[in-house]
């Protein structure tokens, strides 16, 4: 048993996931009269220098019934070549706002099924993002994709492209599992399929796992991890199940197969944190695991571990985020913008040579500095104060006054073996990685008082 169930029944609260901060969930800002070209200009004047850039592909063949993202299921060719165009328009239309001599450390497509485009497609958008956009040399380029619809080919193409991470969403291993929530399974062997990308050392290969689902048990699920685990993957995650039927409907059909209880899930997290670390995968965050020698583990024992909405990454590799497609956020160092979600809404805007947002919000100064303090908890398990200071020009004490901590707090977390603390850092225990949301939100003043909902902690 790694995780206390005292204080499991303690700390289990809903709290954000704080993938953003603030989060997502408080993007609601009027953005009628917002000045996108301008916003976007500015962008060339924050401190991050770098660019990211997320595509989102929200195109899938069947439903998977566990779902919560942004899809849109479909086999008409002639809408996804709509929603193609419409993407490279806007990808024209942001990038000229966008000073020419910043470069792109990251690529993300995510989705939906991002393989589920002809591979020409993505041909077409990377030269068409090389066009407009000046690529570091080292940039990673990453795609999610859904192993039931890779081939050799593809993966050759793609890697063509410059492509150097494959995220394979297997989910479970179980067939079982896979037939009730409705995914194929990999139409190559996994391992066969993973050896074949990065048989040049020029790709590096990610598993995605879901726990939580019908009929995986403890000594299954510890099967499915020991089989990723031969495969070798660089990086590991074992994403929580979230069930929210009443936002999803398709998540309903789950409910008649019977769902783990919550001791049964955190069972079975339990178990594959234990055998991914006993194979010597290093946690990172609450549910991503890699290797000793991955840059993110070695950004980790750095402090210099940074995340954005597609995930962790270093604080080399991060940059502004400029997201295309619906739904999509840009991550600005002062603002986030959120598309619209409605594929044939986005298209017209597109069409009409319009930004296609949805949500903006306008990140104030205090804002960016809560964001350090709760990005370094997150991310780091450390609150290095000097540090801090350094990046945001303000006394450490001026900065604890932002936020929502006070002794109390502290001394909690101090009594159950969460936190330590000396006079310039706050460094996160062992025990207290399974608490960290927990940690990090008694720093945040915007969860003291609010009807925003959240997932719980655990």
């Amino acid at each position: 048993m790694l995780i206390p169930r005292d204080l499991l029944e303690k700390y289990n609260k809903a709290v954000p996931r704080y993938t953003s901060y603030p989060p997502a969930n408080f993007f609601e800002q009027d953005h009628q009269n917002i000045d996108m070209a301008g916003l976007l200009e500015k962008s060339n004047d924050n401190p991050t220098r770098n660019i990211s850039i997320y595509l989102h592909i929200p195109f899938c063949p069947k439903l998977c019934l566990y779902c919560g993202c942004n899809t849109s299921i479909t086999r008409n060719r002639d809408k996804i070549n709509e929603y193609v165009t419409a993407l490279k328009k806007e990808i024209e239309l942001v990038a000229k706002y966008i000073d020419k001599d910043r470069k792109v450390t990251q690529v993300h497509w995510g989705g939906g099924t991002p393989n589920y485009l002809e591979s020409s497609q993505i041909s077409d958008i990377m030269n068409l993002l090389r066009k407009h956009f000046a690529f570091n040399a080292g940039a990673e380029i990453a795609i999610e994709c859904n192993p039931a619809y890779l081939d050799h080919d593809y993966i050759d193409t793609l890697k063509n492209e410059g492509f150097n991470r494959f995220s394979l969403g297997i989910q479970d291993f179980n067939e079982k599992v896979l037939d009730t929530v409705n995914r194929d399974k990999s139409a190559i062997p996994v391992k066969e399929l993973a050896d074949y990308i990065r048989k040049d050392g020029k790709a590096a290969v990610n598993l995605d796992f879901i726990y939580g689902l019908p009929y995986q048990d403890e000594e299954s699920f510890k099967n499915t991890i020991r089989k990723a685990i031969d495969v070798d993957p660089d990086r590991l995650v074992t994403f929580s199940y979230a069930h929210v039927p009443w936002f999803k409907k398709s998540q309903q059909k789950l409910e008649a197969h019977g769902l783990p209880s919550a001791e049964k899930k955190l069972r079975l997290f339990e178990g594959a944190f234990e055998e991914l670390t006993g194979a010597g995968y290093e946690a990172i965050g609450l549910d991503h695991f890699a290797k000793p020698d991955d840059e993110l583990t070695v950004a980790l024992h750095n402090k210099k571990l940074h995340r954005n909405f597609q995930g962790y990454c270093t604080r080399e590799t991060t940059g502004q985020v400029y997201a295309f497609g619906t739904s999509a956020i840009s991550q600005l160092d002062d603002a986030y913008i959120q598309n619209t979600k409605d594929v044939k809404e986005y298209v017209s805007k597109m069409n009409q040579n319009s930004f296609a947002h949805e949500k903006v919000y306008l990140v104030t100064e205090e804002e960016q500095v809560l964001r350090e303090v709760i990005n370094e908890i997150m991310c780091n398990r450390v609150l290095p104060w000097k540090t801090i200071e350094s990046r945001t020009g303000k006394a450490a004490e001026e900065i604890k006054k932002l936020t929502a901590i006070n002794d109390q707090k502290l001394q909690q977390f101090l009594d159950d073996g969460l936190i330590s603390l000396d006079r310039d850092h706050l460094t996160v225990t062992d025990k207290g990685r399974f608490f960290i949301r927990n940690i990090a939100a008694a720093y945040d003043p915007l969860v003291e008082n609010t009807d925003k909902k959240f997932s719980k902690s655990i």
